[in-house]
């Protein structure tokens, strides 16, 4: 799920190598619609936490490759940014760190049931088998392997999570001793009142979520 299209895959191949070497992990890689399109990298320490100024260092590293093995041919924008508390789950053992918390999740290709789209709570996750308790009631068990899409649901469940999961200030360390840590529940400063959690009837739309605030973007041409 980290990457889904051919190009996307190709992408991932290109830049990981850069982030590992930078101590972060790429949690995703979009091709998201537009005139010019986004090229949309999802990014995060192992601790779970990013900062503005770890996404713009991974931008800058990353630009060079994109440059030279030119994977685009169009301009398009870069966009670096974290998962956001109502993040995407994209890796086997990630929703293991979720348990009890409300997910979306889409299956590439219908069930043996015929049902390709689930909303409930997060059980448990063994094997790369994600059990999930429906809110429309019973319970399914989804291999990560066949998801095309799994979406943490904003709760307030979530936002006390994330907030404690946030690192106490000075505790993290920063390569930069100006960049302030932007962890899973930084941006609980903002107003919570103006953000929008999608319907269920919006699930089926594009990819176009974006991140948190802690994004770096470059408008400029790339060729």
């Amino acid at each position: 799920m980290r990457a889904q299209s051919e190009l996307e895959i190709r992408i991932l191949d290109m830049i990981e190598p850069v982030a590992t070497g930078l101590g972060l992990d790429i949690v995703r890689v979009r091709m998201l619609g537009g005139q010019p399109p986004t090229l949309q990298i999802m990014a995060e320490r192992p601790d779970g936490t990013m900062s503005v100024a770890a996404c713009a260092k991974l931008s800058r590293a990353i630009s060079p490759v994109l440059e030279t093995e030119d994977p685009i041919p169009t301009e398009y924008h870069l966009e670096v940014s974290s998962p956001g508390i109502d993040r995407p789950l994209t890796r086997t053992g990630e929703f293991a760190n979720w348990l009890g918390h409300e997910i979306k999740v889409e299956l590439g290709m219908p069930g043996p049931d015929g049902r390709k789209r689930f909303h409930g709570w997060i059980v448990s996750e063994t094997d790369g088998v994600v059990e999930l308790n429906l809110k429309d009631g019973g319970s399914a068990s989804l291999p990560v392997v066949n998801m095309a899409k799994a979406t943490m649901v904003l709760t307030d469940k979530l936002i006390q999570a994330a907030r404690a999961k946030a690192p106490p200030p000075g505790e993290a360390e920063e390569e930069d001793e100006e960049d302030e840590i932007v962890g899973l529940g930084e941006e609980l400063e903002e107003d919570f009142d103006d953000v929008e959690v999608e319907d269920a009837e919006d699930f089926e739309g594009d990819e176009d979520e974006l991140g948190a605030d802690d994004t770096e973007q470059d408008d400029g041409k790339r060729n």
